[in-house]
């Protein structure tokens, strides 16, 4: 017969009986917390809710009458105000000048930033040197910039000194300045015979802005694809020499297609800039010369700290500005969302 074994509790033959969740046990214990919530927790409550008390208050004097003034009476009004902005020509105007500046510098930027970044990626000399110059204006505060630029660009400013030594421009006995030769030939063929060579004038104001604002932020987009293409990897580049890719086929088919992320940050930095973009437009023309250079931001100001200081109409516009910030943020957000693996993205074949 075989001998019968009794096991002790504290024999490894014994297994010990699995804890049932949710008992007594378990009900009092707590999660712990991260020691430095309770650091944070009042300051983000401040900021978060001084930024929602604002707008929420800006929204509730979109709905006054639109020339309201504080100590005068609010009545609400309803919607009249967006009707008023909707029907301005004024305000389309200053979409249409956004949209312009937001194409114009993204692709000027996207350009120029991978040009600078594969050169200086290259052997140059003094390649530190130019990285330093490049980013330079982007740290200088555009308050400073902006008095400079207005003389660069002034009648007799630099720009014209130089183009009237080449030859490209002709000074009048009374100090009038009109082209000359080729240039005066083409722009009135092309219908701009009427461009005299002032850069602060209705059509060519805006894209004196777009060259300020894109001297003052290349150096971004430098640091965003000279970053990008230091990790890029290099057995990539090498299996593309092999093949024989020249620098210009492996810029173009190689390394651009690897900083796809990279365009679309800065896609997202300038759909940003374009939307609240403030300075340049308002301390180089002042968003004229007949609003010629008029931005959401600056009508704004001109609404708020005008002559006529509609405190109504300018909430309205704040409203709506705030309004299309979040949709192109959305929009940009949901266009770079990756398909998470084993979900299939809607209307693409697996």
């Amino acid at each position: 017969m075989a001998a019968s074994v009794t096991a002790s509790p504290n024999s490894p033959l014994v297994r010990p009986a699995p804890v049932k969740s949710g008992g007594g046990a378990s009900r009092g214990r707590h999660h712990p917390t991260s020691p430095g919530l309770g650091w944070i927790l009042p300051g983000f409550v401040v900021a978060v809710g001084l930024i929602y008390f604002c707008i929420g208050y800006l929204g509730y004097i979109s709905l006054l009458p639109w020339d309201w003034r504080p100590r005068r009476p609010a009545t609400i009004e309803g919607l009249d105000s967006y009707v008023r902005a909707f029907d301005s020509p004024l305000f389309w105007t200053s979409l249409k000048h956004t949209l312009v500046f937001f194409i114009a510098a993204f692709v000027v930027q996207c350009i120029m930033g991978i040009i600078f970044a594969a050169i200086l990626h290259s052997k140059v000399y003094a390649g530190t040197l130019f990285k330093v110059l490049i980013f330079v204006p982007v740290v200088i505060a555009p308050a400073i910039m902006s008095p400079v630029h207005r003389r660069v660009f002034a009648v007799d400013g630099p720009i014209n000194w130089i183009l009237q030594h080449l030859g490209m421009i002709q000074v009048s006995g009374t100090g009038n300045r009109d082209w000359t030769g080729w240039i005066s030939w083409l722009l009135t063929h092309i219908g701009m015979g009427n461009v005299t060579p002032n850069w602060i004038q209705p059509s060519t104001s805006l894209w004196v802005i777009i060259a300020v604002q894109i001297w003052s932020s290349i150096g971004m987009a430098f640091i965003l694809f000279y970053a990008a293409m230091g990790q890029i990897d290099p057995e990539v580049l090498e299996a593309a020499r092999i093949d024989g890719a020249g620098g210009i086929r492996m810029l173009v088919s190689v390394v651009v297609p690897h900083m796809k992320p990279t365009i679309v940050a800065l896609a997202i930095l300038n759909a940003i800039t374009a939307l609240k973009l403030f300075d340049f437009p308002y301390l180089v023309t002042a968003g004229g010369p007949a609003h010629s250079s008029e931005f959401l931001g600056t009508y704004i100001y001109a609404q708020l700290f005008g002559v006529s200081s509609h405190y109504g109409y300018a909430a309205t516009l704040s409203i709506l500005l705030l309004i299309l910030a979040l949709g192109v943020s959305i929009m940009m957000s949901v266009s770079t969302r990756e398909v998470k693996p084993g979900h299939k993205a809607k209307g693409v074949r697996v």
